[in-house]
């Protein structure tokens, strides 16, 4: 947009007549009556028009290109750069201005640096904290929160600020994105981070965050971030979570992390009803998060003080649900049932008449595993598949995450059998489950379950390989008129041949007809 002055035509005669008389000249008197008549003349007027232009603005980017700069200048800002990262607070060079062409860029230079700081903030806990310099204005466009404490109507005049309940490294994290629009999170430090971009409301880093932790989500921290997702009010995160502990329940239980649950996310994973684990895994770890419990409370490691801090949570585990072999090698010679509890569940097991329990005595339902079959029919008179030893493998990809559980193979096809199977699921190269087992087929034309020893989570949008290594004398059935995609319920399986299959297994035939999974 630009602006013009036009005048109207009386007003250029009567700029014009003033010019002319201006020129004259005349004596002290005729002066003055000449500047009596000027003054009787109107004032001259100004219309502004406005014109419009197709031009678009250019932002300071566009009109300065970013250009590579030579090798002093480029040693100095990256000089600058590890000065802010590490608090030098060495000055500037002069004119640093000129090295930066965007607003975003100077704006970066001032991250963690005492130029200019109107406010230094004391974060951490005592014994562990960290003098960080900001900028009340910088701040305040990025965070409600530092408006308010800088510039609301409660406002205070503080030179300094202290900040106990956030780690350094996560509150240098969110000020890495407000001043540089940069976000940098690290496994570590990311809850800690989380943490204060909800306390500051910094709502597009808390998204980060949130993604970063679903990304990273595994049976090892699954636990410990349901917790804090809890806390944290991110339902999406804590779905991720529950799905995450359902399908490798073992794995997540007997995770370190477990014992490092607060006592209501203790309770609500031993009221699952969709945990898929032996029930003696439940019993164990409960106990060790009790130990651990004891630890915190700094209380004596004695039976009774675990069954203390366990409390009702307890009866939540179904004792009377678990294999008779389990509870009477384990459970009741744990030593945390009371003698009348022991007694009474061993009457459950073997009474007409069960006593009545304050244990759940109904099983939990567990996970029921999906099957995706990628042919669409099978053959065994002609071509019959022979094993040797060698590899029969397939790749494939899905596009939501999933849990591999093990595989669905063909058994023989001369009547029953018994076959040894070596299956191996692997993500470029890299070994992620593997398992040794033998299973029984019964003649028939139908698919045998072979399980992985836990479940194996697959990301979506990545190939997988999927191998087995077969051992037996009798010939099988082998599938025929397979298919590239498989829908199956919510989830899409693309299946691509194996460069690793050594006994003719691809996508058009051969063995491997199903993928057994938890979704």
């Amino acid at each position: 947009m630009h602006c013009k002055l036009r005048l109207s035509l009386a007003e250029k005669e009567t700029v014009k007549n003033r010019s002319k008389k201006s020129s004259k000249k005349t004596n002290p008197s005729s002066s003055s009556s000449s500047s009596n008549s000027s003054s009787k003349l109107p004032p001259v007027c100004y219309e502004i028009i406005t014109l419009k232009t197709k031009k678009k603005k250019k932002m300071a980017a566009d009109i300065f290109p970013r250009k590579k700069p030579a090798s002093s200048s480029s040693s100095t800002v990256q000089q600058h750069h590890q000065q802010n990262l590490s608090n030098n607070n060495l000055i500037p060079a002069p004119n640093w201005q000129g090295l930066y062409p965007t607003i975003r860029e100077r704006n970066a230079v001032m991250f963690n640096n005492d130029l200019m700081a109107d406010v230094h903030f004391v974060v951490g806990p005592p014994g562990g904290t960290q003098r960080l310099p900001g900028h009340k204005y910088v701040l305040a466009v990025g965070s409600s929160v530092f408006h308010a404490m800088f510039y609301g109507e409660l406002a205070e005049d503080k030179d300094e600020i202290r900040i106990p309940d956030v780690d350094p490294a996560a509150f240098l994290a969110m000020l890495k994105y407000i001043y540089c629009d940069e976000i940098d999170l690290a496994a570590d430090t990311v809850l800690a981070t989380l943490y204060a971009a909800k306390k500051y409301i910094v709502p597009h880093l808390a998204r980060a965050c949130v993604n970063f932790l679903e990304t990273s989500l595994s049976a090892k921290n699954a636990c410990v971030l349901l917790s804090q997702s809890c806390l944290f009010e991110e339902p999406d995160l804590t779905q991720r979570c529950w799905e995450v502990i359902d399908a490798q329940a073992e794995l997540a239980l007997k995770s370190e992390g477990f014992c490092d649950i607060d006592f209501q996310t203790l309770e609500s994973i031993l009221r699952r009803e969709t945990l898929n684990a032996k029930e003696i895994v439940v019993f164990e770890a409960a106990l060790n998060w009790a130990e651990v419990e004891c630890q915190r409370q700094d209380l004596a490691l004695s039976i009774e003080n675990k069954r203390k801090v366990l409390g009702k949570a307890l009866y939540l585990i179904r004792i009377p649900t678990m294999a008779l072999d389990d509870f009477a090698n384990g459970a009741a010679q744990s030593g945390v049932l009371t003698l009348n509890e022991t007694n009474d569940i061993f009457l459950w097991y073997t009474a007409a008449k069960k006593p009545e329990l304050q244990f759940v005595s109904k099983a939990r339902k567990g996970l029921v595993p999906q099957r995706c079959h990628r042919f669409q029919s099978c053959a065994y008179r002609s071509n019959q598949w022979r094993y040797r030893g060698r590899c029969d493998s397939i790749q494939f990809a899905v596009d939501k995450r999933v849990f591999i559980a093990g595989f669905g193979l063909y058994g023989s096809s001369c009547g029953s059998a018994e076959y040894s199977a070596k299956i191996e699921l692997k993500r470029q190269g890299v070994v992620l489950g593997q398992n040794l087992s033998k299973y029984f087929s019964d003649g028939s034309s139908s698919t045998f379950p072979v399980w992985f020893e836990y479940p194996v989570q697959i990301e979506p949008d990545t190939f997988y390989t999927a191998s087995v290594i077969l051992d037996g004398n009798e010939l099988s059935y082998f599938g025929q008129e397979g298919m590239t995609e498989v829908q199956c319920g919510k989830v899409t399986v693309q299946f691509q041949c194996s460069s690793d299959s050594t006994n003719g297994t691809g996508v058009q035939g051969g063995q491997i007809p199903e993928l057994i999974f938890y979704a």
